[in-house]
């Protein structure tokens, strides 16, 4: 196993680990405070997080002589049409469709890498990526099944789907760009549409001044600002992209399902929620699927 499928494996492990991590910083938060208002704080303390960064020289980036098109491209399809498709899809379905439907990253990403990329994948990625997909749809599923029939809401679940594959499709074109300088340019689109949509629709609402200090007098929402700006944006975009660059597309999709294992296990642990046994083999099957999505042709 060489150095860089090994590194490729630890960072898309972790990306997932802090993404399952956020339903527990998301889970009550969300019941006092619009979406909006939590994006738009998460992305304004990533801004000013990534900034602080490069203010005192921990990162670099230069983006002198080089073509943005495709690293602005993979900003537009994540964060800015995923998180706002995904933010008001899961608002108008159910827990279990969204679930189920977010569930289907993997293969929607494999089709648009061996579309676009012209990267097929190989049969143990097709077997992964599926004991993937079935793991989580009987995790999501044993929570409660139910139906919303909202085409709207269905339209946004799609449509975040699509784009969170066409993100891992163009992050993989914009090789000219380093890791630190893609994500960059994600947070700061996320901060410069957020930002401007939370600050926007307060100001219509006529609570502009609630929202500039909700973190200040808020400590909950202060403490999930923070771990979705520094974590779950400046770092879990940087292993994220590095993770695809070292993987690729398809390897690193199979890791997605992992995320929803880490948020039941987290709900069960902390939270003391409950645990069936089909939670458990949708588990097993997630972890399975990963395995041999990652494991090499015999």
């Amino acid at each position: 196993m060489n150095k860089k499928f090994t590194i490729g494996i630890i960072c898309a492990a972790v990306c997932e680990t802090i993404f399952g991590l956020s339903y527990l910083f998301t889970k009550n938060i969300t019941l006092s405070f619009t979406p909006i208002d939590v994006l738009s704080w998460r992305f304004i303390i990533a801004f000013i997080g990534i900034n602080l960064c490069l203010l005192f020289k921990v990162i670099k980036v230069d983006f002198k002589d080089k073509s943005l098109k495709p690293i602005l491209m993979t900003a537009l399809f994540c964060p800015v049409i995923y998180f706002t498709s995904e933010t008001f899809g899961i608002e108008l379905t159910t827990a279990s469709e969204s679930g189920t439907i977010i569930a289907s990253i993997p293969i929607v990403t494999i089709l648009c890498s061996a579309l676009i990329l012209k990267e097929k994948p190989n049969k143990n990625q097709i077997v992964g990526i599926s004991l993937t997909f079935i793991g989580v749809v009987i995790t999501v599923i044993v929570k409660g099944l139910s139906a919303s029939f909202d085409i709207l809401g269905y339209s946004m679940l799609f449509m975040a789907v699509l784009s969170y594959s066409l993100y891992s499709v163009y992050c993989k074109k914009s090789d000219n760009f380093t890791n630190i300088e893609k994500t960059y340019i994600m947070i700061s689109m996320g901060f410069v549409f957020f930002g401007a949509l939370g600050m926007g629709d307060n100001l219509i609402k006529g609570t502009f001044y609630d929202f500039i200090v909700l973190p200040f007098v808020n400590r909950e929402f202060l403490i999930t600002a923070l771990y979705l700006g520094l974590g779950a944006s400046i770092i879990a975009f940087l292993l994220s992209n590095t993770a695809i660059g070292y993987l690729g597309t398809n390897k690193t999709a199979s890791f997605v399902g992992l995320s929803t294992v880490v948020s039941i296990l987290s709900g069960i642990v902390i939270l003391s929620e409950s645990f069936t046994i089909l939670q458990l083999v949708g588990s097993i099957l997630v972890l399975l699927g990963v395995y041999v999505s990652n494991t090499k042709l015999k």
